[in-house]
């Protein structure tokens, strides 16, 4: 059955509130008579007419039709759409933590800060960086925040003429967004045969032209880049800096260290790996974390521990200066510090030992009925190809993906990284169990063997939803943004 919208149910009289009469010098169009008339509205809002019992029920019924981690499997790749404890759900929710401001006076956010400032030095154990800044709201928001600190730095040096950023094929999206935003130009770096970064071709592209090299590692494939510290030493020798997006740190936390592989900045995805979770595309948090080099190049102001408690340093002559309203999404930080308090550093390892035990063994079972282009070094993520099915069969990556939604199970990412052709990202992350995995595996196999026996079912999917599948070319070329 579909959900109504609010406003078909609407019946002119009922109200789903009941606020006191407004006392106001003057009426709400005298108030706002400086807006230019083009931003002001004609005649009244077509808001629905509704009773609070007709609310409750509408988002309580929508609610149900919604799919998280809390309700099924959430293959998602690169993304990380691990468990979220409730316990940090329960703390963030304290009135202690939602009922401050971020202009409070700083003797009465002593707490708070603590956090902040404890949660840095977690990180930057973690990561093996120096220092950080919770500033940055998102992982791209991170991304531009480190390439202009990279840009700051050689400005400040004087080397005007490092124009160009170095990004494998492979990378994410938001790499070259962010290096084109901070005015660089992207320069990309072709993968060899394994998936990984083709040597050869990032020493031939290295110059005094570079001014870094961005890179994932894992990669977005999946794969840990074997020659990391080789690459470091090239990047290092050009006098380039070496980039890390670390959005996703699942597969190496407790592991291995990007400060240890030698890279400079980083940014990390507290909304991903440290549990926070994905509502709605946010809130999200995404710290930048450097090493001596470019520490006095981070935001401001800092967080700093002195005789007479936490304050915020704002002598940092260097620094790219704020690049949040505030200080970050406070609530996230909280999350996060009480996931890595909770999990402990032998937890945090055994998170990721289990995310890559876990994606070793679906790659594993499904090898058989799926081809898998790069099998080496696999870790909490892994790349199928349905490229032989669309060939054979007409089913592409988007029919395998809305036939798993008929199976119960959210899509995986679908046509990503573009080097592989119709291409599954699947990340079961570290939370599933066995027989969840098996599940899953099941699923896929029914999908595969549907595809051979009766192609053209894959291509409704799927069926079981409210709303099936949408026409996604009208959807863009005919959209209907206002009701």
């Amino acid at each position: 059955m579909i959900e109504p919208l609010l406003i078909d149910k609407s019946k002119k009289g009922r109200l789903a509130y009941c606020y006191p009469s407004l006392d106001l010098p003057r009426s709400f169009d005298q108030e706002f008579a400086y807006l230019p008339s083009h931003l002001q509205r004609e005649g009244s809002a077509r808001l629905p007419e509704v009773s609070e019992l007709d609310v409750v029920r509408h988002f309580t019924r929508l609610s149900r039709m919604v799919h998280g981690v809390d309700n099924g499997m959430y293959p998602l790749g690169s993304c990380t759409m691990k468990y979220n404890p409730k316990l940090g759900e329960e703390i963030a929710r304290m009135a202690q933590f939602t009922e401050i401001h971020p202009l409070q006076d700083i003797s009465t956010v002593q707490g708070c800060l603590s956090v902040m400032y404890n949660l840095l030095e977690d990180l930057s154990s973690i990561t093996g960086m120096s220092w950080g800044s919770l500033q940055p709201c998102a992982g791209s928001h991170g991304e531009y925040t480190g390439l202009k600190m990279i840009r700051s730095y050689f400005l400040k040096k004087g080397d005007v003429g490092r124009t160009k950023v170095l990004i494998p094929v492979s990378a994410h999206g938001t790499n070259p967004a962010s290096a084109a935003v901070n005015g660089f130009d992207v320069v990309e770096i072709a993968s060899n045969r394994k998936g990984l970064v083709d040597l050869a071709d990032l020493k031939s592209k290295l110059s005094d032209e570079v001014a870094a090299l961005m890179l994932t590692n894992p990669n977005t494939l999946g794969l840990f880049e074997e020659d990391i510290l080789e690459i470091s030493e090239a990047v290092h020798e050009a006098g380039a800096l070496l980039y890390y997006d670390g959005a996703n740190l699942n597969a190496i936390m407790g592991k291995v260290r990007p400060g240890d592989m030698g890279f400079d900045v980083l940014h990390l995805n507290l909304h991903k790996t440290f549990s926070t979770p994905h509502g709605g595309g946010g809130p999200g948090s995404g710290p930048v974390m450097v090493n001596d080099l470019l520490r006095p190049f981070l935001p401001k102001p800092d967080i700093d521990l002195r005789e007479g408690g936490y304050v915020f340093d704002w002598d940092r002559p260097d620094s790219i200066g704020k690049v949040s309203m505030f200080w970050g999404n406070f609530l996230v930080f909280l999350r996060a510090y009480v996931y890595i308090l909770r999990m402990g550093s032998e937890g945090l390892r055994a998170a990721a030992n289990h995310a890559v035990l876990n994606a070793n063994y679906l790659a594993k079972k499904l090898a058989p009925y799926y081809e898998i282009p790069h099998t080496g070094g696999i870790m909490h993520e892994f790349v199928i190809s349905v490229k032989n099915y669309k060939e054979q069969y007409g089913v592409t990556a988007e029919d395998f993906a809305k036939a798993l939604i008929d199976e119960g199970y959210h899509p995986p990412t679908v046509y990503f990284p573009l080097i592989v052709d119709e291409a599954l990202m699947i990340e079961p992350t570290e939370s599933e169990s066995l027989e969840s995995l098996d599940a899953f595996i099941a699923a896929l196999i029914r999908i595969a063997e549907k595809a051979k026996s009766d192609p053209a079912s894959l291509k409704k999917a799927p069926v079981s939803t409210p709303v099936g599948r949408l026409d996604q070319v009208k959807a863009v070329k005919d959209a209907k943004v206002r009701y």
